[in-house]
């Protein structure tokens, strides 16, 4: 029996189906439509020579100064990253001279630029005209501080700064009742954070250090102040010849963008593997506690 609130309300048949309109959706859709297309036309109808770009992204200068660029990237970073990790470790460290010790790192290489930094090492002579040491090995400062040397310094010990805060947060965010139950059994601090702490903090910090890498990848252009021949430099000394600036700086951006694109399939691959490994370490763990229980 019903009743007659029931009675009056409307059934599914009555119920007149509203569309609702959302005209700004189209006018945001033709406005970008039409910025888009007059950036397509003066890329394309431009005094641009787009013979010279398909040239020179061939060329072997180009291509050389590519693979330097990848290079030092690699390079850098594996020192940013090893130099970050102990900093790291340092500044969650009880010694109170590590952690002031890391904690000054860190806020220096932090506080100033990349740029200044790299000249700085690249004249690191004018304040230690000799390197090494007394009596057994010397060498001069200026034959050993090259660019190649100078632009690894300078990215590398830079980036370690900003890593050693990642992992600290990394590390941080790992539940210390895991801890505590890795030393409950008998696990040393090595063997703790071994087995407990870094695996779960890899995962937790890929997203943001594959950001760094990319980040690395077209610091390394900054490079150029000191002539270390990255893809910056190379196009540069190239355009200052053939005045084809526009063209070269095309070419550096297709290489930077083929670059950036590889880095991040490779960094969403990465976490997709960590993700199935910590599921499958999770489902182990429970099934171990059910057959315990």
């Amino acid at each position: 029996m019903t009743t007659s609130l029931e009675s009056d309300l409307p059934t599914m048949t009555n119920v007149a189906r509203v569309t609702l309109r959302h005209p700004m959706r189209w006018v945001t859709a033709v406005v970008c439509v039409i910025l888009l297309s007059l950036v397509f036309r003066a890329f394309a109808y431009g005094q641009i020579e787009w013979s010279y770009v398909g040239q020179f992204l061939t060329a072997k200068a180009i291509m050389i100064g590519f693979s330097n660029t990848l290079l030092m990237t690699v390079l850098a970073m594996a020192l940013g990253i090893a130099l970050g990790l102990l900093a790291a470790l340092m500044r969650l460290s009880s010694n109170p001279v590590a952690n002031a010790v890391a904690a000054g790192y860190i806020w220096f290489f932090r506080g100033t630029p990349v740029y200044l930094q790299l000249l700085l090492w690249f004249n690191l002579a004018l304040i230690f005209p000799v390197i090494g040491i007394p009596g057994l090995v010397e060498a001069r400062t200026v034959d050993v501080m090259t660019p190649f040397l100078a632009a690894l310094l300078g990215l590398g010990v830079c980036q370690g700064a900003y890593t050693a805060e990642v992992i600290r947060a990394g590390i941080l965010s790992v539940d210390s009742g895991q801890i505590e139950a890795a030393k409950a059994v008998g696990m040393r601090a090595p063997q703790v954070l071994r087995h407990i702490v870094l695996p779960q903090t890899l995962r937790i910090i890929t997203p943001p250090i594959g950001n760094e890498v990319i980040g690395m990848l077209k610091h390394t252009s900054l490079a150029a102040v000191i002539s270390y021949h990255e893809i910056m430099h190379t196009a540069s000394m190239i355009y200052f010849v053939n005045n084809r600036v526009i063209e070269m700086l095309i070419v550096c951006s297709i290489y930077y963008l083929f670059a950036v694109t590889l880095l991040s399939l490779g960094q969403a691959l990465l976490e997709n593997r960590l993700g199935r490994s910590l599921n499958k370490s999770s489902g182990k763990l429970k099934v171990e506690e059910g057959v315990g229980a």
